[in-house]
């Protein structure tokens, strides 16, 4: 199987951003709040969205499987206060469980949280909980920087933290840490905020012992890990003049890489630096980059083509990059794809 473990639902109906608009309208008048059953979106409505894209361009690549969360810039968890979150979040949620059930084939769902800056993480608990155990979402995506750019939350190893990484953990749950809009002028949400996130995640869990706490404990860092894998030796060097234990041991048995990379020599380099058995599937298609690259002719973020035309990888270990690491670090997905018989 071809599974891509990242997939965000950017192309939803019109109607919910509609919806948003008003939730956040109401902010300075709450007599105008919109209900969350306000929002109507029909069934037919989340059929054509997808199949006019996501699944289109699945069937077009040749992928088979998309772990499908909502879409990373709407999260916008500094927007309210955590019941706007609480409420957004939920109606995102279910609609990308909607979509999983129109599509049990193709689709299966990861979960945003309500964060919300300034607030107890705990919060996010109950609609951990009600995803993973009414949808049988397989994993969650969790924001390191609510505060859209600011950065005001304390670093992943902080104790913070740990009650999600405690329910991640009973669960048996890998997170995405992926941040939302940026609504700091210095940095551009895809182009800095986001890449900036993925290395900002990976020298914080660097710099602590967080793994020590939680050793089966699971960090997904998308967009091939953004600096990390062009300065391994950097970050090597570092973990060496802390006394950290060599990287190997103190950071990949819970820290794994996507291919969301979008050119050639970006996998090439991803490939060649970052142990095989660390690097998952993923395209996040219709995301921040859905132009044609003038060079080869084809989607940017067609990166199944990549990995296909790399020298680094032998057919053993394309298995392992489309599909076997996905079903050992998404332990729910293999349960529920071996619930199919397959």
């Amino acid at each position: 199987m071809i599974i891509d473990v990242h997939g965000h639902y950017t192309t939803a109906p019109a109607a919910l951003g509609a919806w948003r608009d008003l939730q956040v309208a109401s902010l300075k008048d709450p007599g105008k709040t919109p209900r969350a059953s306000d929002l109507k979106i029909s069934d037919d409505e989340l059929r054509e969205s997808i199949e006019t894209n996501q699944l289109a361009k699945m069937r077009e690549r040749g992928s088979d499987l998309t772990i499908f969360s909502p879409r990373a810039s709407f999260m916008a968890h500094h927007i309210g206060d955590f019941n706007t979150s609480s409420t957004w979040a939920a109606i995102c949620n279910e609609l990308c469980h909607r979509v999983s059930e129109l599509f049990p084939d193709h689709f299966i769902g990861a979960a945003m949280l309500p964060q919300s800056p300034g607030v107890p993480i705990e919060t996010c608990i109950p609609e951990f909980e009600r995803c993973i155990k009414d949808y049988g979402f397989v994993g969650i995506n969790l924001n390191p920087d609510p505060s859209g750019g600011h950065w005001t939350s304390p670093p992943l190893t902080d104790r913070y933290w740990y009650p999600i990484f405690e329910k991640m953990v009973e669960y048996d749950v890998p997170a995405m840490i992926h941040v939302s809009t940026s609504c700091n002028a210095c940095f551009h949400t895809t182009g800095s905020h986001y890449l900036n996130a993925d290395t900002t995640a990976f020298m914080q869990c660097l710099t602590g012992d967080l793994f020590r706490d939680f050793p089966t404990l699971k960090f997904l860092i998308p967009h091939g890990g953004g600096a990390v894998p062009y300065h391994w030796g950097r970050f090597r060097g570092l973990a060496q003049e802390l006394k950290k234990p060599l990287l190997d041991e103190h950071l990949l048995n819970n820290i794994f890489f996507d291919t969301c990379v979008y050119h050639q020599p970006g996998i090439d380099l991803l490939t060649k630096v970052i142990p095989v058995r660390n690097v998952l599937f993923a395209s996040e298609m219709i995301g921040a980059v859905r132009g044609i690259d003038p060079q080869t002719g084809h989607y940017y973020d067609d990166t199944k083509r990549y990995i296909e035309a790399t020298v680094n990888l032998t057919e053993e270990e394309r298995f392992l990059v489309y599909e076997g690491n996905a079903r050992r670090v998404f332990t729910r997905l293999d349960a529920a794809l071996k619930a199919k018989g397959k």
